[in-house]
């Protein structure tokens, strides 16, 4: 039997950060990975569906050639070289995680991994052991009772990335980041897309504002939305499909070519063996405390499959706060209340801390501030002035309580909020950090000094 220090289950983003952190500590490690390596970001998820939306961007960019003085004629799109090259994306990202497994000197261990009591893990008949085990198998697409896929006319993230032939009419269930993020793509592409969201807003976890102005450019772009909705049923019996939809006038009947199911994740926990070593789980999620230790010593849990927020980037950050713990280090636990959100439509959306209604909920006197990129020379220049930073702050202390975003590259710009509200710092220190003229990222020092009534450019 093979001797680890470590053996990590599942090489997502948080399955091998977590390994390469370990092999960097001195640990004798091995990934368990019953798929490609990379996991579902890697090969299914955050990167292939990054270069689908840049080529659904570069496409709009050619039809609109002449709002920037230019001629493109003839402009079309090949949508199968398009899945090409984001399938391309995926593989070359999956090698770059091979070599860093050489690199780092880290076993990989192919097939479908099992724990197994006094800290064992079986892997396809051959059994592994190890001081500490580390479960990082991820979720995959949920499925709904009223929704079963079948993969064809009724499809997860996985199919909708691959599709061999463009559908002419698209019904995508949930308006989460996956929901919109393939609505927009195909939209871009041509295809007529109708999103169905229970709530009463898209991407309802974002702020009020952003949620409505989001939905405005949605619509402007030809995407039909129908919030406060359900899919109650669906027929796929003939050529395409019927949904019937549940709204607040009555029930509707729409007709695609597919439905694409994008209401969130359920876990891959099953038949990994949780029940033989004795591992407590609560609604499909393992049960960890703050150093990622289950009940069972010697056995840890990070990423999707625990009951913090389902990113790639918060399973790498839990991997590495995991083992350097084992190592004996001294570390810090993950601040859950300032984790950034990412959403990569155009316009990109990104958040972190408090919404405005939060912040209220919570008590706190509050000072918002907004600026519109209407209002960016960097924004006007690039032919990007939808959106807009809202940021807001507590009163009394100057404490930033949130930041909001939604326009162009605000993907990129949210770290700004992050490590400025990791380090504690005031609304008054933001405003006197001098920020680049012409850029993206001075609306957000100005719509700081607008919360502090002292903005410039409104």
């Amino acid at each position: 039997m093979s001797k680890y220090d470590i053996i990590v289950l599942g090489s997502g983003p948080g399955g091998y950060v977590t390994a390469i952190r370990a092999s960097q500590l001195g640990f004798k490690t091995a990934v368990v990975e019953k798929e490609s390596l990379g996991g579902v970001c890697l090969n299914w998820g955050c990167i292939p569906t990054k270069a689908l939306l840049k080529s659904a961007q570069v496409f709009e960019y050619l039809k609109h050639a002449e709002d920037y003085g230019l001629s493109a004629k003839d402009v079309d799109k090949d949508f199968s070289k398009v899945v090409e090259r984001s399938r391309g994306v995926a593989d070359g990202m999956s090698k770059g995680v091979q070599f860093l497994m050489k690199k780092n000197k880290i076993d990989v261990i192919n097939g479908f991994g099992k724990l197994k009591p006094g800290k064992k893990v079986e892997v396809d008949g051959k059994e592994f052991s190890a001081d500490h085990i580390i479960i990082a198998t991820g979720a995959r697409s949920r499925e709904l009772p009223s929704l079963p896929q079948d993969g064809k006319k009724v499809i997860g993230y996985r199919e909708a990335m691959t599709l061999a032939k463009q559908p002419k009419k698209m019904i995508v269930v949930g308006s989460g980041a996956i929901g919109v993020e393939f609505s927009n793509f195909y939209n871009s592409m041509g295809t007529e897309v109708t999103i169905v969201e229970y709530l009463p807003n898209l991407v309802p976890l974002e702020d009020e504002e952003v949620s409505k102005q989001f939905e405005r450019i949605f619509k402007k772009s030809g995407i039909k939305v129908m919030t406060n909705s359900e899919v109650l049923s669906v027929d796929t019996s003939g050529k395409g499909v019927k949904a019937t939809v549940k709204t607040k006038k009555g029930e509707e009947v729409l007709e695609a070519d597919v439905v694409l199911s994008a209401v969130g994740i359920q876990t891959n926990i099953e038949g990994i063996g949780l029940e033989d070593v004795g591992i407590v789980q609560d609604r499909g999620k393992i049960m960890v405390n703050d150093w990622y230790q289950t009940n069972i010593p010697g056995y840890y849990a990070i990423g999707d499959v625990t009951p913090g927020p389902a990113l790639a980037h918060v399973a790498s950050a839990e991997g590495i706060t995991c083992v350097e713990k084992i190592a004996g280090m001294h570390v810090e636990a993950i601040d859950y209340g300032n984790i950034p959100g990412c959403t990569y439509t155009s316009p990109e959306i990104a958040s972190v801390g408090l919404t405005e209604k939060q912040a209220k909920e919570q008590g706190y006197e509050l000072k918002v501030g907004k600026f519109p990129f209407s209002a960016s020379g960097k924004a006007s220049a690039a032919g990007t002035k939808d959106g807009f930073v809202k940021v807001i702050f507590d009163a009394k202390y100057g404490e930033w309580l949130g930041c909001h975003m939604i326009g162009a590259g605000v993907t990129d710009m949210i770290a700004e909020a992050v490590v400025a509200r990791k380090l504690e710092t005031t609304g008054h220190e933001v405003l006197k950090a001098i920020h680049p003229h012409p850029t993206m990222s001075e609306a957000v020092m100005e719509a700081v000094a607008d919360a502090y009534d002292e903005v410039i450019h409104l």
